[in-house]
């Protein structure tokens, strides 16, 4: 069996990605190696444990309320991201698909709250969220997410793709409105809705700033703002092995996304860089 020859080229482009994989990998196996010392370990700055050490594990789980974070976490990014995908594909085949006075209008003044950093809002969120009392409440942290700009920006452009005959055809066997959206529009644009899941999903499983200010009490924090506490010294002293567990367990939920999904995510992420 003949071997094939290695181009030059072709062995600077994997020394290329084998650095690039190692600079990626280096923090991430640092931070679940770190999770296993001892705290007095940690600050011996070896890259392996000298000893494996699971007290940070054992704290996390007897002294922490790091499960209701979890769950608090699982809990909004769930429900943020189902709202999402149902909403905003709903605005943006409306605004694709229908035409009425101010369509235009309305489409740029979503797409013009893109330019609004997130920092400018908090305020107003918070005042509002005030006003009706959910501060410090579920509904409280995932109102200003339950309907995204981009992502109504996403699904309008894909539905454009949709031809308008595949619509007519639907109507003219008698279906109403809400079953064509639900049975011919939501199909044709699967890869994009898939793109804005797992986007979304993300995005708020790592949400810190509207959480931290919406948050008062202990047994609603989200994951980033219980970590937090012990990056900061309020959980009693900067414990870096206890924050390395946290962020190792942090981490399982978008592994497992991003193995179930990662064919889905390379498509997304491919798709939502050509469509015009």
């Amino acid at each position: 069996m003949k071997k094939r020859r290695i181009k030059g080229s072709e062995l600077i482009i994997h020394l290329c990605l084998f650095a690039g994989v190692t600079i990626v990998a280096f923090p991430f196996l640092w931070m679940i190696l770190s999770s296993f010392k001892s705290l007095s370990d940690f600050y011996s700055f070896s890259f392996f444990p000298h000893e494996i050490d699971l007290s940070a594990y054992k704290y996390i789980f007897h002294e922490t309320g790091f499960l209701t974070w979890y769950m608090n976490s699982i809990i909004i990014a769930a429900v943020v991201t189902l709202s999402c995908l149902i909403f905003n594909s709903l605005i943006g085949y409306t605004l694709a698909k229908y035409k009425f006075p101010g369509v235009k209008v309305i489409f740029i003044l979503i797409l013009s709250t893109l330019m609004i950093p997130t920092e400018m809002l908090v305020i107003p969120w918070y005042v509002m969220g005030s006003k009706v009392n959910i501060i410090d409440s579920y509904s409280g942290i995932m109102f200003p997410g339950l309907i995204e700009a981009f992502g109504v920006f996403l699904m309008r452009q894909f539905m454009l793709g949709i031809p308008d005959d595949l619509l007519d055809a639907a109507r003219i066997d008698g279906m109403s409105e809400f079953k064509i959206w639900w049975r011919v529009a939501i199909p044709q644009v699967k890869p994009a809705l898939s793109a804005l899941g797992i986007i979304t999903f993300l995005g708020n499983w790592n949400a810190y700033l509207w959480p931290v200010i919406a948050v008062s009490s202990d047994n609603m924090r989200t994951l980033p703002v219980g970590i937090s506490l012990f990056a900061t010294g309020d959980g009693g002293g900067i414990q870096w092995n206890t924050i390395m567990g946290m962020s190792t367990l942090a981490v399982v939920p978008m592994m497992v996304v991003f193995l179930i999904f990662q064919r889905r995510i390379v498509e997304g992420i491919s798709l939502t860089g050509v469509k015009g």
